[in-house]
């Protein structure tokens, strides 16, 4: 019989709470979900007001990946949704705005994907993000080599960079903008990635062509443009073990000497949001937004 729940008044059947999702730690279904609620408090801020793309793994990482990117069937009439404009025509996504929407989809088995502008303003981007991705033999240390590279180079144009593991194997960069679409903000982007790629030949590339990925950092900025989604803040990540998109303090990065350095599970992020606090919060002070050159 599944259980029934009330979270804030909102009655949720959660299932298969003994299901082991991450074989490799015997991580449960039931631990996702627990996991989810002790960082709602850091999450939430993250994903309210943005339409949320849902990695969904409900046999594990190992079994069926897919991506649900519209308002699932059976979704309850109480969640939000908003309207979102796409080159195939209009469609409805999910808004994650509280405790009981955020367990109803944590019950789904998702990653929580985000675009980098708010509903109520879908042709101003707020957030620049790069993801920085390593090809084997390079590793999240040789990220924090470009990442240090572009934290000076964003502060030159006056935008303040933030970090967080990607969850996997890389780091994202994330600054608060305003007053630009994302297709500036993406521009703007692609012309940093080619900087960077100038200045550091032997370890950079812009470009998605896997054949040069090899020892290389891929700087992706394409994730700023306005259909793009990435990776949100504290979300679970479908791999051999829960490993999470955990902010970092800039002294980890530099600090960063090997790749399990800079490795966090499920187990590892309330006693850091316990020491740190949200390591992202000042990506929401308005006033602290930079504007593109």
């Amino acid at each position: 019989m599944t259980p029934i729940t009330e979270v804030e008044g909102r009655r949720l059947a959660l299932s298969n709470l003994d299901k082991v999702l991450y074989p490799a730690t015997g991580f449960t279904k039931g631990e996702v979900l627990h996991y989810y609620a002790t960082v709602a408090e850091v999450l939430l801020p993250h994903l309210r007001e943005r339409p949320v793309s849902f990695l969904r793994y409900p046999d594990g990482p190992d079994g069926q990946l897919f991506f649900t990117k519209n308002v699932p069937p059976g979704t309850p009439d109480w969640v939000a949704t908003a309207e979102v404009r796409r080159s195939e025509g209009p469609a409805r996504m999910v808004l994650v705005q509280d405790l009981p929407s955020l367990m109803w989809a944590a019950n789904l088995v998702t990653e929580f994907h985000t675009h980098q502008w708010l509903a109520p303003t879908p042709d101003e981007a707020d957030r620049l993000v790069f993801d920085l991705d390593p090809g084997p033999p390079a590793t999240i240390v040789h990220c924090c080599e470009v990442a240090l590279w572009l934290r000076e180079r964003l502060a030159a144009d006056g935008l303040v960079a933030y970090a967080k593991t990607s969850g996997s194997k890389g780091l994202h960069l994330l600054a608060a903008v305003r007053g630009s679409s994302s297709d500036q903000v993406s521009d703007y982007a692609k012309r940093l990635a080619v900087e960077a790629e100038r200045a550091m030949p032997e370890l950079v590339l812009h470009r998605m062509t896997r054949s040069l990925r090899p020892g290389k950092v891929f700087v992706d900025w394409s994730q700023n443009a306005g259909r793009k989604t990435t990776a949100a803040p504290y979300t679970l990540r479908a791999r051999a073990e829960p490993t999470v998109s955990a902010p970092v303090t800039w002294a980890e990065v530099e600090g960063c000497g090997a790749p399990e350095g800079l490795a966090f599970q499920a187990g590892d992020v309330r006693a850091r949001v316990s020491e740190f606090g949200d390591l992202l919060a000042p990506l929401f002070d308005a006033e602290g937004a930079g504007v593109l050159p």
